[in-house]
């Protein structure tokens, strides 16, 4: 397991929040937990770590207690030997994550993977959590062919391979997911060197495997919202994003009866970031 430190190539000038970690299961975890008030607990999907949340965390610590967690094998954390960084095993890890650090009165902040992954922990610890905010996420088996085609694509030997040597996730869907604020080299530097050897990409080859691969984790999230549909809701939306569109967005708005939905004109897939201004804006006005 690697030394749980934060790195020097850690900018505190683009990240300037204390890192912390805990040890659950084998796992070293990394997380931040800034400010005071109500709890917001963030997570992330891939392949992306709590960075992609920093323009939100710096925004609303005055006001609310953030929390930002790496999944294992992403960003700071590091995994135990044997992990597989399945969408299930994430749910367990974070599951312990949120009785460690003793939560209570959560409000989820979820986008990409972090929505079916963090909405499974609403529907176990419906007493944990009080509200939720979705941003360009899911938490269903997906039937669309083209995502379906690429899951098996980017899933399969090829696709992983070229994840795993040439970090494709990261140079390529980074870049295509900011349509307003496209990240810089020295941001850019900070989703590379996260993962930065073929070993570490090991947590981002599985994800897209998974869209197909995790179809049971996947319909017992979704045979769960029914439970949880009369949570407050806040649907922050990207409306210019290559994964997740109108449909997505519409199904969002008819589960959960007491919404508020924000459109973020022109933002793409990484919403958090692409949009922090207008992201922290809809937080803060929603409470």
């Amino acid at each position: 397991m690697a030394v749980a430190e934060r790195p020097a190539w850690v900018d505190d000038t683009l990240f300037p929040f204390e890192s912390k970690f805990v040890e659950i299961d084998g796992h070293s975890l990394h997380y931040v937990d800034e400010g005071s008030g109500p709890v917001l607990l963030f997570f992330h999907g891939n392949p992306t770590w709590s960075f992609v949340y920093r323009g939100i965390i710096e925004t609303l610590r005055d006001e609310f207690r953030c929390i930002a967690v790496d999944y294992p094998g992403f960003g700071l954390s590091s995994a135990a030997p044997g992990y597989r960084y399945l969408p299930v095993e994430h749910t367990e890890v974070m599951s312990a994550f949120i009785d460690v650090l003793g939560l209570s009165g959560v409000t989820l902040v979820a986008h990409d993977w972090g929505g079916p992954i963090g909405l499974a922990l609403v529907e176990r610890h419906r007493g944990v959590f009080d509200k939720v905010v979705l941003a360009n996420t899911w938490a269903w088996p997906i039937g669309a062919p083209h995502v379906q085609v690429m899951s098996h694509v980017m899933g399969g030997p090829l696709g992983r391979l070229l994840i795993r040597q040439f970090n494709l996730f990261v140079n390529v869907m980074i870049p295509a997911g900011h349509r307003l604020a496209k990240p810089d080299d020295v941001e850019m530097s900070h989703y590379q060197k996260a993962l930065d050897s073929p070993g570490r990409r090991n947590a981002s080859a599985i994800f897209p495997r998974e869209l197909t691969a995790s179809r049971a984790f996947l319909a017992g999230v979704e045979a769960g919202l029914d439970g949880i549909a009369d949570m407050p809701a806040l649907i922050i939306w990207g409306d210019a994003d290559i994964a997740f569109g109108d449909n997505e967005l519409r199904r969002w708005e008819k589960t959960f009866i007491n919404h508020r939905t924000v459109i973020l004109k022109g933002a793409g897939h990484f919403v958090q970031s692409d949009a922090p201004e207008g992201f922290a804006a809809a937080i803060r006005d929603w409470r």
